[in-house]
């Protein structure tokens, strides 16, 4: 995620909405229909998005980081991310990987496993990270406790009294 902050791409647009998507968990489809009127300033002078979401068309309220808020630019009306397509989510976002020295195949949607993976490992509960995700059931956010169970086992086997 940093190299690829660090990394210019052909795409500004591009770019500010993969990151913001790691930021936020959004998926492509909520991040392209994402307006202005949908981020709102919360009751505790944070930014939040209040949007419904498209795959599983539920009203939620998700807070987001000043960072995050930050890759949106400059306040206007419509659309969030202008410009932005679905097409550019292929070949400029493997071109903008490539650049960045990233030889893995990751996809747009590897943005939103990013931040839940990101989120568990820090310590985030899975009830939480499920909803910022928008699931209908913990039970599709397991998956990302799952992988992280693995850098638990590491963890605990580095202290050793012998």
């Amino acid at each position: 995620m940093k190299l690829l902050a660090n990394t210019p791409c052909d795409i500004p647009v591009l770019k500010n909405a993969s990151l913001f998507s790691c930021l936020t968990g959004l998926r492509i489809s909520d991040i392209l229909n994402l307006t202005w009127d949908e981020i709102v300033l919360g009751a505790d002078n944070g930014y939040c998005l209040r949007l419904r979401t498209e795959k599983t068309e539920t009203e939620t309220t998700l807070p987001i980081s000043f960072e995050a808020l930050e890759l949106c630019g400059e306040r206007g009306k419509g659309k969030v991310f202008k410009g932005l397509q679905r097409s550019m989510t292929q070949y400029p976002l493997k071109n903008w990987l490539k650049k960045a020295g990233i030889t893995k195949n990751i996809t747009y949607h590897c943005f939103r496993h990013t931040f839940a993976t990101l989120q568990i490992a820090l310590g985030t509960d899975i009830y939480t990270v499920s909803k910022m995700l928008t699931h209908k059931n913990v039970s599709t956010t397991q998956v990302y406790a799952e992988l992280v169970s693995e850098k638990k086992r590491e963890s605990a086997n580095k202290i050793s009294l012998r």
